[in-house]
């Protein structure tokens, strides 16, 4: 049973370098296709400098419908993973449609005795927020290894892949609060305002289903927080179906700010000329009413990508009108030496070539 008091931040302990990190199946599959992109995505990580190594499902060509494999062997091979000592960190190869297939099937215990950061967004918003609910485990919304790290950062310009480079490294090795996150021009105040809460969000779509399971986050901690969401796909008719449904539960009335990703592939958006298509702006307006909250906009999270890091239960500082969004806390706690680990994961399988 979930309690409603807030529950203790359970932050990861601090990479150090050659920590072990593993790329893994938690959605969907490898297409030969993309094996490139993956081996690029490798090489990000390891010029950052972690060991990195593939699970046995990210293998091309492995699936089973539009999984990587059942839910049963994923969640399976997640939890060795979870159990593992060695292995630091799990970063999601892509997203998909699989997690809610075994959400019942998580290790809870091995994240509470171990927390460990698992790194990505989309179908992966799901883990985070379930994981969160359930454990108080920091979520890491970050880029996907294939589709980001191999894919999108490469498309970026230089400064920008530096400056992601160095903000996820941070992320995931500093135990010192990270401050403002790096704005571009794209960001846009919808609101203007101030807030100070608990980052809570993912995909919109997720953030629904998430709620209809029996791992919801009670209402109570929605209190103060700052929501933040990205779609991708799909009808602006559904983004205005799911806020309805934040409004309808009562998510919109206890949250002291909003941040939405940039929108990616959404059909029936406009740029809100009279009697055309809404623009997401109006969108997000006409379903707050008259809510008196923050919100900013257009900000680089999500499926347009690259990602900035947005941690799930990390305590922001959000200025709208100012267009500025900061991590007033670390999402993980100081480093603590171990000794050797005899028969980790990396000693059962040889890491990928780099």
């Amino acid at each position: 049973m979930i309690h409603t008091a807030l529950p203790q931040l359970l932050r990861p302990r601090a990479l150090a370098p050659g920590d072990l990190v593993v790329i893994a199946s938690l959605s969907g599959p490898l297409h030969a296709a993309y094996e490139p992109d993956l081996e690029q995505a490798v090489v990000v990580l390891v010029r950052m400098g972690f060991r990195v190594c593939r699970a046995p499902l990210l293998e091309a060509g492995r699936h089973r419908w539009w999984s990587a494999a059942r839910p049963a062997e994923i969640a399976e091979e997640l939890n060795t993973l979870l159990r593992d000592p060695e292995v630091r960190a799990i970063i999601a190869h892509d997203g998909g449609q699989t997690a809610l297939g075994y959400l019942d099937l998580i290790d809870v215990e091995a994240i509470t005795a171990d927390p460990k950061p698992i790194l990505g967004y989309s179908d992966i918003s799901l883990l985070h927020l379930v994981l969160y609910a359930r454990t108080g485990l920091v979520g890491f919304h970050t880029d996907l290894a294939t589709p980001g790290l191999g894919g999108a950062w490469q498309t970026a310009p230089a400064a920008r892949r530096a400056e992601l480079e160095r903000l996820y490294s941070t992320l995931l090795t500093g135990t010192e609060a990270i401050g403002a996150l790096p704005a571009t021009p794209s960001w846009e105040c919808w609101r203007p305002g101030r807030a100070e809460g608990r980052l809570i969000g993912g995909v919109i779509n997720r953030i629904v289903l998430a709620q209809a399971t029996p791992y919801a986050l009670p209402l109570e901690w929605f209190d103060g927080a700052v929501l933040f969401w990205e779609e991708a796909g799909g009808l602006a008719a559904y983004v205005w179906s799911y806020l309805q449904v934040l409004r309808h539960c009562g998510i919109l009335d206890r949250i002291a700010g909003m941040v939405v990703g940039v929108p990616d592939g959404i059909d029936g958006l406009g740029a809100g000329a009279p009697d055309a298509s809404p623009s997401l702006r109006e969108i997000v307006l006409d379903v707050l009413g008259d809510r008196d909250i923050p919100v900013l906009g257009n900000v680089e999270f999500g499926h347009a990508g690259p990602n900035l890091p947005m941690p799930v239960g990390i305590r922001v500082g959000l200025d709208a009108q100012q267009r500025t969004l900061s991590l007033l806390e670390p999402a993980v706690r100081p480093h603590t030496m171990t000794g050797p680990v005899e028969h980790g994961f990396a000693r059962r399988r040889p890491p990928s070539p780099t």
